[in-house]
């Protein structure tokens, strides 16, 4: 009811209130709302390693002092054949799009632990990217400390940028040692490709000097000696809109005006990005409440913490059947919240998957599922999964 008055009534406004509509989209998995949590700093969005987690578009809401950060948490960018075979709603493809046409800014995420994807965007990222033209973009290079070698950041942005970033062109130097021990611990410098009359006023993850600022640098304790690497940049005009023709020659996307590198489940660098994030909010009156959190209502949370936990402990295709029903959601005597589900599968051999030898694997997914909910609501959650088949 709290959060419902909230949502429901006109938000309070400081003075000069600042805003910032901000759209992450990237490949499914990339770690958007994983990225989306840590800027929030509480877990409203649901996280697990299968793709298709976040089913529709969501809003968190970042409010410090004068400004509000409002983060658009999109499912990831996918084709309809990749949808209709995870059985997703046509929401699935169309609130990614829906999130830019309201965003003041949009990060793109890449998970660079994945080699068969980091080399390029995939196809649907660049043809959002391309509609959107006049949206600033920012790229955010995630899962950096699962690369060994740190080196093939400096390839990453190259390939990822077309060789462009900040309308400056960016031209790759590097001297690293072939030892790959070395190299593995070797800190990443590089120059920024903004306008030199800009570089003291911006924080950024891309460095001009030879000495990179405390927090950008992937690793400040490494031996700086182990290599020299840098992005020089040069002029280049980098051409304001692309054509369907254009984007099937292109691997990345030049008209990125940042770069940021971080490790979002781990909290690393994120603070640098939420402060660039404040840095760019511009005079308007606040959407939400300052005590608003999500745009979600504690149901919706709810559901998506649970189909979390369900994805991550059924095999393949099979947790993208079940259907979730709430049969009780009660406030008890002292306080706690009384929460009876029940899943639907749609074959009897999923029923049994789900409920596990001696009912082990739901009697795990409701321990981790009202952990996470007492996180979210800061009460006791006492919750009740029941496993039927759908007629």
């Amino acid at each position: 009811e709290e959060q419902d008055r909230l949502l429901r009534n006109q938000p309070d406004q400081p003075q000069n209130p600042k805003v910032l509509r901000i759209a992450i989209i990237g490949a499914p998995n990339a770690g958007k709302s994983t990225l989306s949590n840590q800027l929030l700093g509480r877990k409203v969005f649901p996280v697990s390693q299968k793709v298709h987690t976040t089913r529709c578009k969501a809003r968190g809401v970042v409010t410090y002092e004068d400004t509000q950060l409002i983060i658009l948490d999109t499912p990831g960018l996918t084709s309809p054949f990749k949808a209709k075979r995870h059985k997703l709603d046509e929401a699935m493809l169309t609130d990614p799009w829906d999130s830019m046409k309201h965003a003041d800014l949009v990060l793109v995420l890449v998970d660079v632990s994945d080699h068969w994807t980091r080399n390029c965007l995939s196809k649907e990222v660049l043809k959002c990217l391309s509609q959107f033209p006049d949206i600033p973009s920012v790229l955010v290079l995630n899962k950096v400390d699962l690369l060994k070698k740190k080196f093939i950041l400096l390839e990453l942005v190259t390939e990822l940028t077309e060789g462009i970033v900040n309308g400056r062109k960016l031209e790759v130097k590097s001297e690293f040692k072939h030892n790959s021990s070395s190299s593995a611990k070797s800190p990443l410098q590089v120059t920024r490709a903004s306008p030199p009359e800009n570089r003291a006023h911006e924080p950024h993850c891309l460095q001009e000097t030879d000495q990179a600022q405390e927090g950008c640098s992937l690793d400040n304790s490494s031996d700086a000696r182990a290599s020299e690497s840098s992005l020089v940049t040069e002029e280049a005009q980098a051409p304001k809109r692309y054509g369907p023709r254009d984007l099937k020659n292109m691997k990345g996307w030049p008209c990125f005006q940042e770069i940021f590198m971080l490790a979002a489940l781990r909290g690393e660098e994120v603070d640098t990005l939420k402060r660039y994030l404040l840095m760019q909010a511009k005079p308007g009156p606040w959407e939400f409440h300052s005590r608003v959190l999500t745009s979600q209502s504690p149901q919706e949370i709810c559901d998506n913490i649970i189909r979390e936990k369900v994805l991550e402990y059924l095999p393949r295709e099979v947790p993208y059947g079940v259907i979730q029903v709430t049969e009780m959601w009660e406030e008890g005597p002292s306080g706690e919240l009384l929460i009876v589900q029940n899943l639907l599968v749609p074959r009897k051999s999923h029923m049994m998957m789900l409920i596990g030898r001696g009912g082990k694997v739901i009697s795990r997914i409701a321990q981790e599922a009202s952990q996470d909910l007492m996180n979210a609501f800061l009460c006791d959650v006492r919750l009740k999964l029941k496993v039927d088949v759908k007629t």
